[in-house]
């Protein structure tokens, strides 16, 4: 049986007044969005707007696999107690509301748990944005959310399951065993991280020829198809309203990938040298194939030895993640609590996921990462991370 999370919110200016509801469903081995919903349904109070939440999260889950079991955590003490059966319902305009929540899907399927608001922002968010779509005479759309990045393409949201901070065994079977489900379900509120969405620069000449091009190189610029890419980033971007804050490496084309990027955006570029690509030594400009064949056993040494270094002085991987962590260090400490575009290169980006998973120096060679892609790394005031997205290129299609 397949497992959801539905997290709902609603919200009234005024109770009565201007009113939204925001829901989001996850994946509750994963903590993945599935999907987000959010609607401006007028005057109404601050329980009719969260009842309309849940029941528009579970309507979700139905959709998605009506035969899922489904987990609720709401910030509504007053939903909460009534949908488990422990609260009476006596106001008129709930009872009609109760009963179409308790129709989506059979009540043996569908657990309920109160969570403080501060574990409840991703839907608390969506109902504001609804409730501010409404006051434009809009209606909300999934393009107008201001949600993080990674929770458009398969992001892990706050608080999420898969945190390493959490409870191994919390899922929805041990919620379902308890009257009360324990704290496992998600690691305690340690307020928005720091998130990093980076940013592989666009195609370079040497790009397509899949040549060695590090920061000893020629530093080639941007060609006209990396240039185009850059604009796409831009744009969806943009459209998605998140980042805060760019910083890039102080290299050529990771500079003017970044520089489309802020004008599209109106943000200013920092620069962090910390960024920068791995230096290849006397292998910039070559292709794989022309080192195995002018230097094997260095190539050989490299690709088995996180210490060795390419031919002719230049930095090992080893080096290269020592640099790379300090800079995210000062990062994460600078930007606390924002999402920050980090616009970058293959070597880095890996490095960040590998160092967030904790995964082996070798791990690098086992991950494939586009041109003008985009990955995203969250970092918590306790020193874990999380892993929101990898190498997404929708946006180029």
């Amino acid at each position: 049986m397949r497992e959801f999370i539905v997290e709902a919110d609603g919200g009234s200016r005024g109770n009565p007044g201007p009113a939204g509801y925001g829901a989001v469903l996850l994946d509750a081995l994963t903590g993945r969005t599935l999907v987000e919903a959010a609607e401006y349904i007028g005057i109404a109070t601050n329980n009719v707007a969260e009842y309309r939440g849940l029941v528009a999260g579970l309507r979700a889950a139905r959709d998605l696999d009506p035969g899922a079991a489904v987990h609720v955590r709401m910030d509504s003490k007053l939903v909460v107690e009534q949908m488990s059966g422990r609260w009476k319902i006596k106001h008129p305009d709930l009872k009609p509301l109760a009963a179409e929540a308790a129709r989506v899907l059979p009540p043996d399927r569908v657990t309920y748990e109160w969570i403080p608001r501060e574990r409840n922002k991703h839907a608390d968010r969506l109902a504001n944005e609804a409730m501010d779509a409404g006051r434009r005479g809009e209606q909300w759309s999934p393009a107008d959310s201001t949600a993080d990045l990674d929770t458009a393409a398969g992001a892990v949201p706050e608080p999420q399951v898969t945190d390493s901070r959490a409870e191994g065994g919390a899922d929805v079977r041990a919620a379902r065993a308890v009257a009360t489900p324990s704290a496992g379900w998600a690691p305690p509120d340690l307020g928005a991280p720091a998130t990093f969405v980076l940013l592989r620069h666009g195609e370079t000449p040497l790009t397509p020829q899949k040549r060695f091009s590090g920061s000893g190189g020629s530093d080639p610029s941007l060609s006209d198809v990396g240039r185009e890419q850059a604009q796409r980033v831009a744009a969806a971007l943009a459209r998605r309203g998140t980042v805060q804050a760019i910083v890039a490496s102080p290299l050529a084309r990771t500079r003017e990938t970044a520089a489309i990027v802020a004008a599209g955006l109106g943000l200013e570029v920092a620069v962090a040298d910390g960024l920068r690509e791995t230096d290849f030594g006397a292998w910039e400009g070559l292709t794989f194939g022309e080192v195995h064949e002018r230097h094997p056993d260095d190539l050989n040494a490299w690709l088995t030895d996180p210490e060795a270094r390419p031919t002719g002085g230049g930095e090992s991987f080893a080096a290269t993640a020592a640099r790379v962590a300090a800079a995210r260090d000062e990062l994460v400490t600078a930007y606390a609590g924002r999402t920050v575009l980090l616009v970058t290169h293959v070597t880095p980006i890996k490095t960040f996921v590998r160092l967030a998973l904790g995964a082996p120096p070798e791990s690098l060679f086992r991950m494939e990462l586009s041109a003008a892609s985009l990955s995203a790394v969250a970092y918590y005031a306790d020193g874990n991370a999380s892993v929101r997205l990898f190498n997404d290129t929708s946006h180029l299609r």
